[in-house]
């Protein structure tokens, strides 16, 4: 069963941040996802569960979890982004994250391939 958003009035909608960015990390994995908060839907997301990016960083020998790997995953993230003309996103930060190590080379890397942050 799929439960809707709620109805929020214009008055609400105008002062969301309608595109927030959601990290979470793992021991093995790092994943990111820009989530549409009006509409409650994933407007993008990158992970290096993904098959094809797993595979590339065993071949080559690299980590799945380390910063080298979050950055990569705020690389393709910004660039699938920008193919669906996301020109902004906020940041959302649990409570036990801080704008260091994973989460300072997502971020970084997103910004850099384009896009911008409020």
């Amino acid at each position: 069963m799929v439960i809707p958003p709620p109805v929020r009035p214009d008055r609400v909608l105008k002062y969301l941040k309608p595109y927030v960015l959601r990290m979470h990390f793992t021991n093995k994995y790092v994943n990111a996802q820009v989530v549409h908060t009006p509409t409650a839907t994933v407007a993008a997301s990158a992970s290096s569960q993904e098959k094809g990016l797993r595979l590339a960083m065993v071949e080559s020998k690299e980590n799945t979890r380390d910063v080298a790997a979050a950055a990569k995953i705020g690389k393709l993230l910004g660039e699938r982004l920008q193919a669906k003309g996301v020109p902004a996103v906020s940041v959302f930060f649990k409570k036990e994250q801080r704008y260091h190590g994973k989460v300072k080379a997502v971020i970084d890397s997103v910004r850099e391939a384009g896009i911008e942050l409020v």
